[in-house]
C-alpha cells in the first residue's frame, strides 16, 4: 500500500467563451464592411445577451471584452449612420430651400434648368 491518501482531484470548470460574446464581435467587424445597419443592431443585441449571460453564468464563461468590443463596434456604427442620415436630409433640405431662395428672382423655366427635379409652374 502506498502512504498517499486515495482522493480523486477536484473536478475543474472548464472556461469557453461565450458564443453570443463572438457572434457580437462578429457582427460587430461586419456592420462596417457588409452589414452597416442590421450588423449594427445585431452586434448591439447580442453584445446586451451575451454581458448577461456571462454574468450569469457564474465564472464558467468567458468573453466580457469580446462582448465589449461587439457592443462598441455597433453602436459606432448606428451613431455614424444616424449622423449620415441626418447630414443627408440636411442636404436635400438645403437644396429645396435654396430653389424656393431663388424663386422670386427667377422665372420657372430657370428653376427647371438648374433643378430638374424641383419644378415650379
Amino acid at each position: 500500500m502506498s502512504d498517499r491518501p486515495d482522493f480523486a482531484p477536484s473536478p475543474i470548470a472548464a472556461q469557453q467563451a461565450s458564443a453570443l460574446a463572438i457572434a457580437s464581435l462578429i457582427l460587430g467587424a461586419l456592420s462596417w464592411t457588409i452589414l452597416p445597419t442590421v450588423g449594427g443592431i445585431a452586434a448591439v443585441v447580442t453584445g446586451h445577451l451575451a454581458k448577461g449571460e456571462i454574468r450569469r453564468s457564474g465564472g464558467t464563461l468567458t468573453g466580457d471584452g469580446l462582448a465589449t468590443a461587439g457592443l462598441v463596434l455597433g453602436y459606432a456604427n448606428l451613431i455614424f449612420t444616424l449622423l449620415g442620415l441626418c447630414l443627408a436630409a440636411a442636404a436635400i433640405a438645403g437644396l429645396i430651400s435654396l430653389s424656393f431662395l431663388c424663386a422670386p428672382f427667377t422665372n420657372s423655366i430657370e428653376i427647371g434648368v438648374l433643378f430638374p427635379f424641383l419644378r415650379l409652374w
